[in-house]
């Protein structure tokens, strides 16, 4: 079976690292697995295809991303959200490695790579993995409280557009009708499989649910002293992480997190990784330490395993995977129980789920496993629970079988 994945922006990235897990494991049990993307990044990996290895590529991406910025321009009371149109990008169906795929599988397609009228010309099974709400929405990746989806956009709230016939009603649109109908949909949460359920746009499409996947073989754990040394962290008080590509969007609920920790029963230390505002940290009466962006699995592993705890307050999550990677590495996690997240933790197992959206909820969680009297226990069950549902090549077995379903249906 040759499947051909789609994969748009940096291969660093959150959903971008699922895929190439993904990628890895699927080849690993025999699958002749391709990835096509405009990274300029293939982490020197001969199956991986970037469209920007040349330099006309390169420019063709910048043109883009450049049109996608100005189709946004004219709503300048927009919020500061990541909104993607795909009405430009980059023809993959004229491309050698298309014409040999048997299944072409999509994943977070953005960033000007995939021009959604190109979908329509694809005469080969397709699966489409859904990482985050894109796929169903008129243009953002995370609704917040908009539910504009259910009924095919406009007016949409986070370009701060008060009409019906805006950008979000016309990407909308765009997509039912050329977004192929016999497409296989699939969600990395039962909460994001129930969100496209209920979308007007996917309402009739079959939707399953495959939780996302990492390398457990990237993420085990470390001692935790040892960790704590090569940081240079406290080696005599709890540590508390939390952390994020971008720590300060919106859907994360890092002024949740905040408000937590004037509810903790005592200070602990904090560390933090991913982009984060000055700002923010320069406010904290903790003592803190902030590593920066890491994409380096091994800084990730120090960092996951140095904590007693992981702390996600993200108020809507397509998955949660810094939660499966903090697990994998033996760290009990806290999470709100709602969205993606809640797949992830089993309450008082391996962590602890907060009730929704509450600064005292997700403290109390914090201290519940900071005071557990056998925290041996919760980070052996962690682990247990990320081997068992999230290592990649688990999950390449499950869509292994749904190519070939697929394929010869």
């Amino acid at each position: 079976m040759n499947v051909l994945h789609i994969v748009g922006g940096k291969l660093t990235g959150g959903a971008a690292r699922g895929a190439y897990w993904l990628h890895h494991g699927l080849k690993e049990i025999g699958v002749d697995s391709w990835i096509l993307t405009n990274s300029r990044q293939t982490l020197g990996d001969d199956t991986v295809v970037s469209t920007s290895r040349t330099k006309m590529g390169r420019l063709l991406n910048k043109i883009n991303l450049h049109i996608e910025a100005l189709l946004l321009a004219p709503y300048a009371k927009r919020q500061r959200i990541t909104f993607s149109t795909g009405l430009t990008g980059f023809d993959f169906t004229k491309t050698e490695v298309y014409h040999r795929a048997q299944v072409i599988h999509l994943h977070w397609i953005n960033e000007g790579f995939i021009n959604i009228r190109h979908l329509s010309k694809v005469n080969k099974p397709i699966i489409w993995t859904m990482r985050d709400m894109w796929s169903f929405t008129g243009g953002c990746h995370y609704t917040l409280s908009c539910e504009q989806y259910l009924s095919g956009c406009g007016r949409c709230p986070h370009l701060g557009s008060k009409t019906s016939a805006d950008l979000s009603r016309l990407v909308w649109k765009r997509k039912r009708k050329f977004l192929p109908q016999r497409m296989h949909i699939v969600g990395i949460s039962q909460w994001l499989s129930d969100c496209a359920q209920s979308s007007l746009l996917f309402q009739n499409f079959k939707i399953r649910t495959i939780q996302n996947n990492i390398n457990i073989r990237d993420f085990f754990p470390i001692e935790k002293q040892m960790a704590r040394r090569v940081l240079g962290l406290p080696l005599d008080r709890p540590v508390v992480l939390a952390g994020a590509q971008r720590l300060d969007d919106d859907f994360k609920g890092f002024p949740t997190f905040l408000k937590a920790l004037g509810h903790l029963k005592g200070r602990p230390f904090l560390l933090f990784f991913g982009n984060l505002d000055r700002v923010s940290l320069n406010c904290l009466e903790h003592d803190h330490r902030h590593l920066g962006f890491l994409t380096e699995p091994v800084l990730l592993r120090l960092a996951y395993s140095a904590a007693d705890v992981f702390v996600s307050s993200s108020h809507m999550e397509a998955f949660g995977k810094t939660l499966a990677e903090a697990m994998a590495c033996g760290t009990p996690a806290v999470c709100f129980d709602a969205t993606g997240p809640r797949d992830i933790v089993d309450h008082q197992v391996n962590g602890f789920r907060a009730r929704p959206f509450f600064p005292e909820e997700l403290a109390a969680g914090i201290d519940w496993v900071l005071d557990h009297s056998t925290p041996a226990v919760l980070a052996r069950n962690a682990r247990e629970k990320a081997e068992r549902h999230f290592d990649s090549k688990v999950v390449s077995e499950i869509y292994s079988e749904i190519y070939n379903e697929v394929f010869l249906s």
